[in-house]
């Protein structure tokens, strides 16, 4: 790899944008493609897919044989409140390698006892979120059902951009954090993009079935393409 090529490609995983270093198998020659650039390339379609699947392989296109090695960020799961969902939810998250981060003012709530292993903040979200920096890369799961823990921090997700935002609740519940959340300045557009009720419909009623049908909605969003998406929603 050529020592420009090198330096981009480090700026790029520094700054958590993805990145796919092209390879022509035949010939050794390289380009890197950055995140924003993959719309408008001619491997738009191989790219996007090997982006979403979160892995490196090997494409023929027009008789030509590429690697595709793709570097994506490490997806972060910040979780919104230290309840029973969320001890099903975090071990379950890290065992897919989500670099995960517990959430609440609470402190008989957020305890090592109650979540060995994860990091917590003791903290309400104004102060807690900031230093963790949530980006797209990131899933925002808000379950304390208290309005004043989960109404901020759901305003901090709509900024960040993350890729995935589900918070608990009926859709009677979620009309009402609708109208409050509103009143703070969130558009329609932020509102409409929380799954809520949160997970996908499984039938899921205890904590650990709730933690799983949390988990693969957010994996549906991370690795399917946008029509199958909609169709999971």
């Amino acid at each position: 790899m050529k020592l420009e090529t090198l330096k981009e490609l480090n700026a790029e995983r520094a700054a958590r944008r993805p990145v796919i270093v092209v390879t022509d198998t035949a010939n050794g020659e390289q380009r890197l493609v950055k995140a924003n650039d993959i719309a408008a390339d001619p491997l738009c379609a191989e790219l996007s897919k090997q982006l979403r699947m979160g892995k490196s392989g090997n494409v023929e296109v027009a008789g030509k044989k590429l690697f595709l090695n793709v570097y994506a960020p490490t997806a972060k799961l910040v979780i919104i409140g230290a309840v029973h969902i969320s001890q099903a939810l975090a071990p379950l998250a890290r065992a897919l390698d989500y670099d995960v981060t517990v959430v609440d003012p609470r402190t008989a709530f957020a305890s090592p006892e109650r979540f060995p292993d994860v990091p917590l903040i003791a903290e309400w979200p104004d102060v807690a979120l900031p230093p963790l920096n949530v980006d797209h890369y990131t899933a925002f799961v808000a379950v304390t059902h208290d309005p004043k823990i989960d109404d901020p921090a759901l305003m901090h997700a709509f900024d960040r951009d993350c890729f995935y935002i589900g918070a608990l609740g009926s859709r009677k519940t979620h009309a009402k954090r609708g109208e409050r959340l509103r009143a703070q300045g969130a558009k329609d557009s932020d509102i409409a993009r929380i799954h809520a009720p949160i997970g996908l419909d499984i039938g899921a009623v205890s904590p650990a079935e709730i933690a799983v049908a949390i988990m693969a909605e957010i994996t549906a969003q991370l690795r399917l393409p946008p029509k199958e998406k909609e169709e999971a929603a």
